[in-house]
């Protein structure tokens, strides 16, 4: 069996992932920061980060603490981590996508998934077109079109990437 090889930037996309999902269910801050911070500096760390795994060196990169190391080792390792497939059983992908909407954050996107029980960004949309989230707690009319608005930027962004 060939062993998986986890580039940086797999990694990185990784663990802002976790660090987006922690956030949505409204985990502790410092965690969620803990999770970015990690990421920040292998993106930033100029070396593989397989080629400190496997010196035994993940403690080394700022911010990769002992709990963290268990995590990178256990993915470097099995080409897995449970700790991120227990959080994506909690957090359907498609509500982690909606914090691309511009001016959604955390405990917006947490609103619209567990208040509005909306999972993709398309239903967001929908939602907002037939006047749905000026219903929701904080959330008035200017809220839904300026949701609305963002939703059609990031679609127009996206149409114009390759």
């Amino acid at each position: 069996m060939t062993e998986r090889v986890w580039t940086n930037e797999q990694v990185v996309e990784l663990l802002r992932r976790i660090g987006d999902m922690l956030d949505i269910l409204g985990e502790d801050r410092y965690r969620v920061l803990a999770y970015r911070r990690a990421a920040d500096n292998i993106e930033t760390l100029g070396q593989d980060v397989a080629e400190l795994w496997r010196a035994g060196q993940l403690r080394d990169i700022p911010g990769v603490g002992e709990a963290l190391a268990r995590k990178l080792d256990e993915l470097l390792r099995t080409g897995r981590l449970d700790y991120y497939e227990r959080l994506q059983a909690q957090v359907p992908p498609g509500v982690v996508d909606m914090l691309a909407i511009p001016d959604v954050g955390p405990k917006r996107v947490r609103l619209l998934w567990q208040e509005a029980g909306l999972t993709s960004i398309s239903e967001v949309k929908a939602a907002a077109q037939a006047g749905e989230l000026r219903k929701l707690p904080g959330l008035g009319a200017k809220s839904e079109a300026n949701i609305l608005a963002g939703i059609q930027a990031l679609l127009e962004t996206r149409a114009l990437e390759p």
